[in-house]
């Protein structure tokens, strides 16, 4: 049974990134090896209920788009998770990426205690000099996490020919593979 892996040894750790659209994020974080699944969702705001999608690209939720991430820590850390996330959208530009303008789109690490905080406190200080202005990541506690409409889940995978796709998100997955290959699942 060599290459096969005890699922009772598997480790799992969660950690939630907002970088502008779900799909982006999505689609580059989900082709990293230890990446065991990645599922948009919303996160940060403070509007009651369940935000849906509409509510929150209204931008008057507080909600922004990002993806939890369920990853082996075995076979890939948190801080190579961030630091792919960091390198793989503009995390200088205040509440946007792109066309995307809003606090929706905002650039966000969401921590579950004080080491995670702390962690990618210290993996953004070590980015900064690879930018030539401030990161403007935030980090915020995250208290929830709402998962998205099924519609949205695996989003480029399924519409990979659509023109969002070919113009936002094929760059991003161009600039993880020049950057990362090493990274990458065997099949991406």
């Amino acid at each position: 049974m060599s290459g096969i892996r005890n699922m009772e040894n598997l480790k799992k750790s969660f950690i939630v990134l907002g970088g502008g659209c779900f799909w982006c994020v999505e689609a580059v974080i989900q082709r990293l090896k230890g990446v065991l699944e990645v599922v948009p969702g919303y996160a940060g705001g403070k509007a009651p209920g369940t935000p849906t999608y509409r509510e929150v690209c209204s931008g008057l939720t507080g909600y922004a788009e990002v993806v939890q991430i369920a990853f082996d820590p075995q076979l890939v850390s948190f801080e190579t998770i961030l630091e792919v996330f960091l390198t793989t959208h503009d995390p200088t530009t205040l509440n946007r990426q792109g066309a995307d303008v809003g606090t929706q789109y905002r650039s966000v690490i969401f921590y579950s205690s004080p080491e995670e905080e702390e962690n990618a406190a210290s993996v953004i200080h070590k980015l900064s000099p690879l930018f030539s202005t401030p990161i403007v990541t935030t980090l915020e506690p995250l208290s929830r996490f709402f998962e998205a409409e099924q519609e949205h889940r695996d989003y480029y995978n399924n519409h990979s020919d659509q023109g969002y796709c070919q113009v936002v998100i094929n760059p991003k997955i161009a600039k993880l593979k020049a950057l990362y290959k090493t990274l990458l699942k065997n099949s991406q």
